[in-house]
């Protein structure tokens, strides 16, 4: 069955300090999220829906509703501070719950399985690919069979800063086994490492595969993540900068067997914009791989 991609274009970019979403990389002008929609589309992906806010709608749609006319079906949906039921939340907080609700909000536009990717993470066409063919033979019998395109972790990170990664282990036959979000990870000079709980910094291998929020699930994902998501608003009502994350939702799924996940390693090097000064780098490894004619000058000539 043909999947659906899910964008994840409402952050805010704290670290990078601008609307990244929208920054211009490619040599005419093209941004992250038209590297990937030219994959997905390659690929052959049905339909793209975007989850933005409603700050940046105006803007957004400016950008992608005409660029992407005719070329793919697209829908968006607005990710705002809202709650299920209306459970009250604290009045200091000042952004959505993160990637979890994100994805929770897309439910009416979904109609299959689909894949989720960040806005500002380019991923290669590897990923794209191997998540079609996973769902090639899809059916409804199927509905607790997820799968994820994992990156080796050294070919994931920034020369700028500390960056969060899905620390992943699998079994021997690629299943995941375990997903655990880790919010500071770094190049050190002793190799790359995460920052624990406690400060502490813990060497991981440069083979070690992450999630980088690539994920393929088919729709049974909204059921799992409206009950977490109530139970997540329950226990973090108080606290305005409690996030609610796809991997942490996984993570529960698979260690309690009700969602199967099969890790499809890609091994491209990843490329993202988590500071500002990630954006030169970007853009000169767009230029490499259109002087090699992986992309043309212009994507939607």
């Amino acid at each position: 069955m043909i999947p659906s991609l899910v964008i994840l274009a409402a952050g805010i970019g704290s670290r990078y300090g601008s609307l990244k979403q929208l920054d211009k990389i490619g040599p005419s002008d093209e941004t992250i999220i038209d590297y990937s929609i030219y994959d997905a589309i390659h690929a052959g992906f049905n339909k793209v829906v975007f989850v933005i806010r409603e700050s940046i709608e105006k803007e957004f749609k400016e950008v992608f509703m005409k660029r992407l006319k005719g070329k793919i079906p697209i829908d968006y949906v607005l990710q705002e501070l809202k709650t299920p039921d209306g459970i009250p939340f604290t009045g200091e907080r000042t952004k959505p719950w993160g990637t979890g609700h994100a994805v929770l909000i897309t439910e009416e536009k979904i109609k299959g399985p689909f894949a989720v990717i960040n806005a500002d993470d380019f991923y290669g066409r590897c990923g794209f690919q191997f998540l079609v063919r996973y769902y090639d033979n899809w059916s409804p019998d199927y509905e607790n069979d997820y799968c994820m395109v994992g990156y080796e972790i050294g070919k994931t990170l920034s020369d700028h800063g500390a960056v969060s990664r899905g620390i992943c282990k699998a079994d021997r036959f690629s299943n995941l086994v375990e997903v655990i979000e880790q919010t500071h990870i770094e190049k050190r000079p002793q190799g790359i490492a995460y920052k624990n709980e406690s400060g502490q910094f813990l060497r991981i291998p440069e083979d070690t595969i992450v999630s980088m929020n690539f994920w393929g699930f088919a729709p049974s994902i909204f059921r799992y993540l409206k009950i977490g998501f109530k139970e997540f608003i329950a226990e973090n009502a108080g606290n305005p900068k409690a996030e609610f994350y796809i991997p942490t939702m996984v993570n529960t799924l698979v260690k309690s067997k009700r969602a199967s996940v099969k890790i499809l390693n890609c091994h491209e090097h990843w490329i993202g914009m988590t500071y500002k000064q990630d954006k030169k780098q970007v853009s000169a490894k767009i230029r490499e791989l259109v002087d090699k004619k992986i992309y043309p000058e212009n994507l939607w000539r």
